[in-house]
């Protein structure tokens, strides 16, 4: 492999990301997404893509979620996250005036998600199922729609799910993986040499960034002690070479898209463009807590790329395309309020 391998590819799939965010700024209207045959064939086609990747797949660190293009590795559950922010607000809107009051008039569209969704678990991605589960979540509960059964329920499944996993672990039921995975956070360190090695040295890298960092490329735990440190531990890297100051400061640039997704959401009428909205903003907050979350011991690593930063061409294209989607719903929403004001304006006469 090139030393250049990882710059190139990137810088390829950079491209293709900034290529995506100006084409649909510029040349796409949100209102074209709004279409049911759009809608169709885009589920249609997410549905084969899982489906094929089920058959064909290419299995990387234990899951089979990859295509293989050739120029580059497809993974068919990134694009789920953008056919789920657009086809769920599609369908709570078309029925809106009657799906609050009686929400099983979308129950064949939540059974197909459902089905997509089973299908990434599937494919033995525990991290991607995680997110898809939230950015479908985050949809519904801000809709409105089954907000008691859904917190309920899901309250019930997190209580029985954790007593469920201590009865497992304590009678070795669980799979060693799974074990590893909740037992080294607790301490680290104490498993340095084995199962703990991954974690042990992202925190080293991020502990020996200080306050300013050692300097951009002066990484010293990137050199062969932290693994993958181009994909899930690349903030890390980021947090030793600039150090606290230039990881808030990479949080702050995420956490900022998030807040103006919500923001944005607060400002329209139209209950697809609130929805979409929530949807990015989801999308975006949770896989960056969940990539920091792991990496620092806070939660059980699951593999799950830092947004807009981690090597990966699905996780890039997916991410340019939530982007995409996020500046034209904004134009479309400027636009209606320009519109609602202009009708109440009224232009004094001089006679």
């Amino acid at each position: 492999m090139s030393g250049t391998y990882f710059y190139t590819r990137q810088l390829m799939y950079v491209v293709m990301s900034f290529i995506i965010v100006f084409f649909m700024a510029f040349f796409m209207n949100v209102k074209f997404l709004q279409q049911t045959r759009v809608q169709q064939i885009m589920m249609a086609g997410i549905f084969l893509l899982l489906f094929f990747t089920l058959l064909i797949g290419k299995n990387i660190n234990g899951s089979k979620s990859w295509i293989n293009l050739g120029f580059m590795n497809l993974q068919a559950s990134e694009l789920l996250k953008i056919a789920i922010i657009l086809y769920l607000p599609f369908m709570i809107n078309k029925k809106r005036e009657r799906v609050l009051a009686n929400p099983k008039l979308i129950l064949n569209p939540l059974l197909f998600i459902i089905v997509c969704i089973i299908m990434v678990l599937f494919q033995r991605d525990v991290g991607q199922t995680m997110l898809i589960i939230i950015i479908f979540m985050s949809i519904m509960l801000y809709a409105g729609i089954w907000i008691k059964p859904l917190l309920k329920w899901g309250g019930i499944i997190l209580v029985g799910g954790s007593i469920a996993l201590v009865l497992f672990a304590i009678a070795g039921w669980l799979p060693a993986y799974l074990v590893a995975r909740f037992r080294i956070m607790t301490d680290p360190f104490h498993f340095e040499s084995g199962t703990g090695y991954h974690i042990s040295n992202s925190l080293m890298a991020i502990g020996n960034g200080g306050l300013f960092g050692k300097g951009i490329g002066n990484s010293v735990l990137k050199l062969g002690y932290l693994p993958e440190p181009h994909t899930d531990f690349i903030f890390a890297v980021i947090c030793e070479e600039l150090g606290l100051i230039g990881g808030l400061f990479v949080i702050g640039l995420l956490f900022f898209i998030v807040y103006r997704a919500f923001q944005l959401a607060s400002e329209t009428s139209s209950y697809f463009y609130k929805l979409v909205c929530v949807g990015i903003a989801s999308y975006i907050g949770s896989q960056t807590f969940v990539n920091l979350g792991g990496i620092s011991a806070l939660i059980p690593l699951t593999g799950v790329p830092l947004p807009f930063i981690s090597f990966g061409g699905s996780s890039m294209i997916s991410l340019s395309i939530a982007l995409g989607l996020l500046l034209i719903t904004a134009k479309q929403i400027k636009m209606d309020k320009q519109k609602a004001k202009q009708k109440h304006i009224d232009i004094p006469r001089r006679y």
